[in-house]
């Protein structure tokens, strides 16, 4: 890590932060677990500091062989053949290394009874310039209402109401085979590529389930998944109880869902009709609880209707799985998601998640994406420093010694300097008056001072 400074002439500042980071969170351990190693010549450690540096740097790869300016010690084939190695697991990779942090330093931070939780959620990962990319797809853009060719990015990351830290992901293509513009390439179906590629054509709803059985084995304390409308249904919400989480989510208004309420099956809306909301400015409208039914299986659920603020008129409605949590409660742990989408806004603008890999290969993307989720993950703990006072640890009594340094004597030879200097320039004295005004200065001070001073020659 020592080279990073030289190679890659990253400011001082953020050099020391990145290998203090590698360091202490053994990102080569990492890359090991996931499978990670060196056939021969140059080390996998080395390639992915390379490729982590590189948004530091402001320059690409292409633009480092162009110029002339690449001192990494290999080339570009190398960075390639890791970029498109199919043995490395990179939701593995990310996964335990979000697990270190959470555990070594986050979780000291706060008490134990802060509310850690997972959150789920979704992105564009745009490939519009090229219909090459291995299993490019259709994907509906919901920001804009259209059609565009990439993927779904989709994360699980958790928060604990101050430091998002992505968790793990998945690039999804489309269970759809109409909907894939290409499809994938044949490998062994022992290797780690074949496993990713698989997970990428399988529904939203069961990725997820794999994600989070990833972050439970990885033993990343948290108490609640939360997630949108689009993942809110009884046979998800009965999964992930199952495994040991309870839920906050967004119910979807639709007439095809419904909850077990008085006895029969009804939808949110009609649940909603039939009984009294509450008035003037409660947080909430209406809060009813609910069973849901599916495949034989039933556990309780909380339906909290919230005020839409943007229509006055309209309502949110909050299902959460754990019965023992007020209204209050509810509303402001879900408040937690909004986390990953500032996460995303990060990725996409900054740290280049969609522009900075123009591989067709599906395992290079794969890697793109977790270099990008390493990189925030960096930036992340930097910033829970910067804004955390009880982070601070030494630093506290290192400023303490900078300040003891500077005595009352070095204090006053500066100000003299200071002073002398200015007379210097403004009345253009030679060095016998300045001596002369000086030693006036020093005969005019208090018998008191003058002790604790030495004498300015």
């Amino acid at each position: 890590m020592n080279s990073i400074t030289q190679n890659y002439q990253i400011d001082n500042k953020v050099s020391t932060s990145i290998k203090s980071f590698f360091k202490k969170y053994r990102i080569s351990a990492a890359l090991r677990l996931s499978n990670a190693y060196k056939s021969k010549g140059i080390p996998f450690i080395s390639i992915f500091e390379y490729l982590f540096c590189m948004i530091f740097t402001n320059r690409s790869m292409y633009m480092n062989m162009l110029m002339g300016t690449n001192q990494a010690g290999f080339k570009k084939d190398t960075v390639y053949r890791f970029l498109n190695s199919i043995h490395i697991n990179w939701i593995r990779f990310t996964t335990w290394l979000s697990a270190q942090i959470i555990n070594e330093t986050i979780t000291g931070l706060t008490s134990d009874k802060r509310v850690n939780v997972l959150i789920v959620d979704d992105s564009l990962f745009e490939r519009s310039s090229s219909k090459k990319v291995e299993l490019l797809a259709k994907v509906y853009d919901h920001a804009k209402k259209t059609y565009k060719y990439g993927f779904r990015l989709l994360t699980l990351g958790w928060s604990d109401g101050n430091t998002f830290l992505p968790v793990n992901g998945c690039l999804l293509s489309t269970e759809n085979q109409k909907n894939r513009i290409n499809e994938a390439i044949t490998m062994d179906k022992r290797s780690a590529g074949y496993l990713r590629r698989n997970l990428a054509q399988t529904k939203a709803t069961a990725v997820v389930l794999e994600l989070i059985k990833a972050a439970k084995k990885a033993m990343i304390p948290a108490s609640y998944v939360l997630f949108d409308t689009w993942f809110c249904s009884p046979s998800s919400l009965i999964a992930i109880k199952e495994m040991g989480y309870d839920i906050i989510a967004m119910a979807k208004k639709t007439s095809k869902m419904h909850y077990l309420y008085n006895g029969i099956m009804q939808p949110l809306t009609a649940i909603y009709k039939q009984n009294r909301k509450r008035r003037g400015r409660s947080r909430y409208l209406l809060s009813v609880e609910v069973s849901l039914e599916k495949d034989g299986k039933s556990i309780p659920a909380r339906i909290v209707f919230v005020r839409n603020k943007n229509k006055r008129k309209d309502y949110l409605a909050l299902i959460t799985t754990d019965m023992n949590l007020n209204e209050d409660e509810i509303i402001r742990i879900y408040g937690k998601r909004w986390d990953i989408e500032v996460f995303f806004k990060v990725c996409k603008s900054y740290l280049k998640l969609s522009k900075e890999c123009n591989s067709l290969s599906y395992d290079a993307m794969t890697a793109h994406t977790a270099i990008v989720f390493t990189r925030y993950m960096m930036l992340a703990l930097e910033n829970r420093r910067s804004s955390d006072l009880r982070t601070m640890g030494e630093i506290f009594y290192y400023i303490q010694d900078e300040m003891s340094d500077i005595t009352l004597i070095q204090a006053f030879h500066l100000l003299m300097q200071v002073f002398l200097d200015t007379i210097a320039d403004k009345l253009s004295l030679t060095s016998e008056q300045l001596d002369q005004l000086l030693n006036a200065f020093m005969a005019a001070i208090p018998k008191e001072l003058k002790e604790r001073l030495p004498k300015c020659a």
